[in-house]
């Protein structure tokens, strides 16, 4: 089964000094190109995506700005996909899908951010198409949240969210245990 890694916005504006920064993103970061380098040594596909926002006003990943480049830890090589992107869904208006297609890819293997936003929704997207998702849990993170008053803490914010995917739309496992599965 073909297998391509997709690193969902891991771009400068999450990161501190960012406009939007998240929680621990250096330790997703450096995750996720761990599990760059198995695919790069591996041969097998792997996709960027790099969200710019459509409002000139938005509070982060404004185009043009440092904060849509993505982050140097994973900075794609010459000949990497790179699919822009301008809604959490990084299947919704863009060419992601025909990508994977004409790759002949199965399987993805998902990392980034947000878990409760991009991440989800991208997943979610992911089953309908016919993939076969897996997602590493540890290469991606998230910010708390606030819902009727209430603040809900970033860890129970990822984790819930890990939960509901796991099983359901995909396989959440950590990064270590990727080698074994490809």
């Amino acid at each position: 089964m073909k297998t391509a890694l997709l690193l969902i916005d891991i771009q400068r504006d999450y990161f501190p000094g960012g406009r939007y920064p998240l929680y621990e993103p250096e330790r997703c970061a450096a995750r996720a190109a761990q599990a760059l380098t198995l695919f790069r040594e591996s041969g097998l596909p792997v996709v960027h995506v790099r969200h710019s926002s459509l409002d000139a006003g938005a509070p982060f990943f404004r185009p043009g700005t440092d904060g849509t480049q993505i982050h140097p830890l994973i900075q794609p090589l010459d000949g990497e996909t790179i699919i822009e992107k301008h809604f959490p869904d990084s299947f919704m208006q863009t060419t992601l899908h025909e990508t994977l297609q004409a790759l002949k890819v199965q399987r993805l293997v998902v990392c980034g951010m947000m878990s409760h936003m991009c991440v989800d929704t991208t997943v979610r997207a992911a089953r309908p198409l016919g993939y076969e998702v897996i997602v590493l849990g540890d290469a991606c993170t998230t910010t708390a949240l606030e819902w009727k008053g209430q603040r809900i803490g970033v860890q129970e914010v990822h984790g819930a969210f890990m939960a509901a995917l796991d099983g359901s739309f995909a396989s959440v496992i950590d990064t270590a245990a990727l080698a074994e599965t490809l």
